[in-house]
């Protein structure tokens, strides 16, 4: 995978019970998937077998200051991998933290003491102290609750400045990512029940990507490691996810900067009209020989 690093922006040092790594402290590969049992029914009646499924579990994500306790931020179910991404990611997303710059070095993932899988605990150590209030303040609605949309658009919208124009991008190259996207799930290929999320560039290249049970989680993970790169504003990328567009991806792709957004399902109500607002190129049932553009279109080069 591919970083855009500089000299200006190295990634920040990463650190474990004192020790500076060269390498971010995260689970064994094996615990994102899990082999079980299982019985087969088909033709040829009844037979027992293994599978791989997809692990999830629970991840709580902490801030805390300079000699603060932690706060805890929030909890979120998720496959385990790139745990530290997640949580600057889901920091930045959800503007509780504004730039790289407030934090203090790379959170480092603590084993909490639970039965079997322990619910793993990330604490995002910051340069200044964490204040709590601006849970309440900077949480937004989801698709999936009663609050009223319109609101939602208009928090987002104070935090969120319209994107770049970006590089123009050929028909073409569109029609090639979600096979692109596709080929590099390895733990999808394993167990079948994730969804992804990768960024490319405007000639079809695959920079980065990342597979996870919640939709959100990839993209915050992708944005986490961009932002621990120096590479956000995302400015000239887009953005490909598995599954449907939310309000949720859409107002995560918009805080990172990102100027197109393309899914192989159908976008909502709410990801329509925040792509609109906030001048992103919306693409959905990007599959076979065509896809829908629902907002933008000007970024993408029909004739080629």
């Amino acid at each position: 995978m591919l970083s855009h690093e500089s000299a200006a922006h190295a990634p920040l040092p990463i650190v474990s019970n004192g020790r500076e790594l060269s390498e971010p402290v995260r689970r064994p590969r094996e615990t994102e998937a899990d082999s079980v049992g299982i019985l087969v029914l088909g033709p040829d009646g009844p037979r027992e077998t293994s599978d791989w499924i997809v692990v999830e579990e629970p991840l709580e994500i902490r801030a805390r200051g300079p000699d603060q306790t932690p706060v805890s931020v929030a909890v979120t179910m998720r496959t385990p991998g790139h745990d530290q991404e997640l949580a600057v990611g889901f920091l930045y997303t959800e503007g509780l933290i504004q730039s790289r710059d407030e934090l203090l070095e790379l959170p480092t993932p603590k084993e909490a003491t639970h039965p079997r899988r322990a619910c793993n605990i990330v604490e995002v150590p910051l340069n200044h102290p964490f204040d709590g209030s601006r849970l309440k303040r900077n949480f937004f609605a989801t698709s999936s609750c009663g609050v009223c949309g319109k609101a939602s658009l208009e928090q987002v919208a104070v935090r969120c400045k319209p994107v770049e124009p970006g590089t123009l991008v050929r028909r073409s190259i569109l029609l090639e990512l979600p096979d692109a996207l596709r080929r590099a799930q390895k733990i999808f290929e394993r167990t079948g029940g994730l969804h992804a999320a990768g960024l490319f560039d405007p000639s079809g290249a695959l920079l980065n990507l990342r597979e996870d049970v919640g939709r959100h989680n990839a993209v915050d993970k992708l944005v986490g490691h961009a932002l621990l790169h120096g590479d956000v504003p995302l400015s000239g990328r887009i953005l490909v996810v598995s599954g449907r567009t939310s309000f949720e991806i859409l107002q995560k792709a918009a805080v990172a900067g990102v100027p197109i957004v393309c899914a192989v399902s159908a976008p909502s109500t709410l990801a329509v009209s925040l792509a609109d607002r906030l001048g992103i190129t919306l693409v959905g049932f990007l599959r076979g020989s065509s896809f829908n553009i629902y907002t933008h279109a000007d970024r993408i080069d029909p004739r080629h």
